[in-house]
């Protein structure tokens, strides 16, 4: 009986549409990587330019995705969360279906950029709103839901991909967020948001986020345990053809194929990983032990000897299942700030992460140079694992918190007898 209940309190509207959101999202954000190599050659790139190439458009998308973050975080929490979703995912259907017509690097770039844009204000603001809209007491269950239908998206990119040319497959990942966004004409606003638009607060202001010590480091804290899992994503699969020649597995290794059993991995992960945490009554616990999975494996994947393509994609599988911790951070990120800030936070903390690339993808060409690939690589996913895992220890539990608060930039005040004292 509790279970049915549980379940129909999930299965909300805004809960669905925001898991097939975040679906579309992974869809789009993940495809120049499946597509990379195969739409770079076409547009007449050099075999010695690809990854140099594919590391330019990356970032290009990436900055896009950094400069989305803040704007839509601040609209989300200024105008509403259903604002956000509906103009988000229009720029970035848009843009997508102009990815199809590109003759150029160039233009290639450019509308990387302005995908990422779009691409920023999906998952932030559809966590913010699943997580004020369901009790507190099952908010895992749910944003693990958004987060196990959304790296699916993945996996149907791939497929696409291996059934169509690329400019098809961008084609179609625009066609499904235009259509996404007539489901979205059913979705309500949160409560909590509708309540805060009453108050005299200031909301979506993202300097708040830099005005005390304390607040800031709390702010970075919940970007550097991220990290970890755009290492993965970022470096180790969308290279992974690179990694695999210099393993020498016998065969060329499919980025595409390795980003899809990395998202599989992903999609088992974040499910896991909100259902221990409910389990746990802790959110810290889970995430540390889900770093350190990931330090593990990465380990594994560049320093053991794999045989075989197939112990590679096991592999891949695996370490996405570490790396799946994703919606479980970002909901650390929306529990730990007020109604006033939360979209901005949420929105902003999960591109920050995957704007950490314009770091690791420099460091990781540059340790390639004086180290090795495989050297390279560890030297940046060390980093990373230990940045995050001391960002954990120094983090507030944040499980089964009431999120019917708010962040005030004027201190309260109460009286003592006749005498305002601010607090």
């Amino acid at each position: 009986m509790f279970q049915r209940s549980i379940l129909r309190q999930l299965l909300q509207i805004p809960v669905i549409v925001a898991a097939l959101g975040y679906f579309v999202d992974i869809y789009d954000l993940l495809l120049f990587s499946i597509v990379r190599i195969d739409s770079l050659k076409s547009l007449g790139v050099a075999d010695a330019d690809l990854l140099t190439q594919g590391v330019y458009l990356i970032n290009l998308q990436m900055g896009g995705l950094l400069i989305g973050g803040i704007l839509w975080g601040i609209m989300g929490d200024k105008k509403g969360r259903i604002t956000v979703l509906f103009a988000s995912i229009l720029i970035y259907s848009l843009a997508n279906i102009a990815n199809g017509f590109v003759t150029s690097v160039n233009q290639y770039a450019l509308l990387r950029f302005i995908a990422g844009v779009g691409l920023a204000g999906e998952l932030g603001v559809g966590i913010t709103l699943v997580a004020e809209i369901l009790p507190k007491e099952i908010r895992g269950y749910g944003t693990s839901l958004v987060a196990g239908v959304g790296m699916l998206g993945a996996v149907l990119a791939y497929a696409v991909s291996d059934m169509f040319q690329w400019r098809v497959a961008y084609f179609i990942g625009g066609g499904l967020g235009l259509l996404l966004l007539l489901m979205r004409v059913k979705v309500f606003e949160s409560g909590i948001f509708e309540k805060v638009k009453t108050k005299a607060v200031s909301r979506g202001n993202f300097f708040m986020l830099f005005t005390t010590r304390k607040q800031f480091f709390k702010y970075l804290r919940c970007i550097l345990i991220g990290i970890p899992v755009w290492f993965v994503a970022g470096i180790l699969m969308t290279f992974s053809p690179e990694f695999g020649k210099v393993l020498d597995l016998g065969e060329p290794i499919v980025a595409g194929k390795a980003v899809m059993w990395e998202y599989l991995g992903l999609t088992v992960g974040d499910i896991c990983s909100g259902m221990l945490s409910q389990y746990f009554n802790s959110r810290k616990k889970v995430v540390f032990m889900f770093v350190s999975l990931v330090g593990v494996l990465s380990a594994v994947y560049l320093f053991v000897p794999l045989h075989s393509a197939t112990m590679f994609y096991g592999l891949c599988v695996v370490l996405g299942f570490g790396a799946g911790y994703w919606a479980l951070f970002v909901t650390i990120a929306a529990e730990q700030f007020g109604t006033n800030l939360r979209a901005t936070v949420a929105t902003t903390v999960p591109n920050f992460v995957r704007g950490s690339i314009l770091i690791m993808t420099p460091l990781f060409l540059v340790f390639k140079e004086q180290f090795g690939l495989l050297n390279g690589a560890g030297l940046v996913g060390l980093s990373a694992i230990v940045i995050s895992l001391t960002a954990v220890l120094f983090m507030e539990e944040t499980f089964g918190k009431d999120l019917n608060f708010v962040e005030g930039d004027v201190p309260e005040e109460i009286y003592i007898g006749e005498r305002p004292v601010k607090v």
